[in-house]
């Protein structure tokens, strides 16, 4: 089997996953709100059950029995301290029959966000649209660390600004000239991306992602278009997505990757 069928077969298994994936009970699509206790009137948020308020490094959860709420698997009445909640969604602490509670912490603010595998966009979800692997969108690139990492306020999903930790630049070539991204550096050396590019708003969503492995130790690393992503808030408008950074709009059409979500 030649290096392209390869490529080829492990982007359709890439891609399959990823469908399975944003589309599983607790998947994106299953997002139905995110609402931040600053905007609570009383500690009370519409269609949520309980009484939330915001206690330094934790919140407190007051519940009766008719809000029907389960903390840990059981019957929850009373009053508990959470912490944000960064496991699974299908193993949240906080339930009310099968949707799951899930506390958010950004910038010092606190919310909770709403699971439900019942969700319309759940049920109306027909696939993602992608652009069939290319071989010519696969390209060599060198990550420049900066020489301390930075913060840039970028506009969010939901209109607010917020902070976004980038930590060098990924650069790559395209018809001889070069291109550069601001990335963001994971925990595991990876890089994330966020960009657009001259299909975004049109032929694909306003804007996706990109996430290169982590570079060699002297910077190269694969910048595959193929696998850019769409990001959560294509799949449900609750989540906060960040904008691209400055400089982190292309001129050009990158016809590879995710696209759309596609709908019944």
């Amino acid at each position: 089997m030649s290096t392209t069928t390869d490529a080829v077969q492990d982007w359709k298994i890439w891609h399959e996953h990823r469908t399975e994936t944003v589309s599983a009970p607790y998947g994106p699509l299953a997002l139905t709100g995110t609402h931040w206790l600053d905007d609570a009137v009383e500690g009370r948020i519409p269609d949520v059950p309980g009484q939330w308020t915001a206690d330094g490094d934790e919140i407190v959860l007051t519940a009766v029995a008719e809000d029907a709420l389960s903390l840990d698997g059981a019957p929850f009445t009373g009053r508990t301290r959470l912490a944000a909640d960064g496991g699974p969604v299908a193993t949240a602490r906080l339930s009310q029959g099968e949707t799951r509670l899930v506390v958010l912490r950004r910038e010092g603010l606190w919310a909770v966000r709403v699971w439900d595998p019942r969700s319309e966009a759940r049920r109306s979800f027909a696939g993602i649209e992608a652009t069939p692997y290319d071989e010519r969108w696969v390209l060599p690139g060198l990550f420049r660390p900066y020489a301390q990492s930075r913060t840039v306020q970028v506009p969010n999903a939901d209109g607010r600004d917020r902070g976004l930790a980038l930590g060098g630049e990924l650069a790559f070539h395209r018809d001889g000239d070069e291109h550069t991204l601001q990335v963001a550096v994971e925990e595991d050396g990876s890089l994330w991306a966020v960009f657009a590019d001259a299909t975004s708003g049109s032929t694909s969503f306003r804007f996706r992602f990109l996430r290169p492995s982590a570079p060699a130790p002297d910077g190269r690393v694969q910048v595959d278009f193929n696998r850019s992503l769409l990001p959560p808030c294509a799949f449900a408008a609750h989540f906060i997505c960040p904008f691209p950074p400055p400089g982190n709009t292309l001129p050009f059409d990158i016809a590879a990757g995710e696209r759309a979500v596609r709908t019944r």
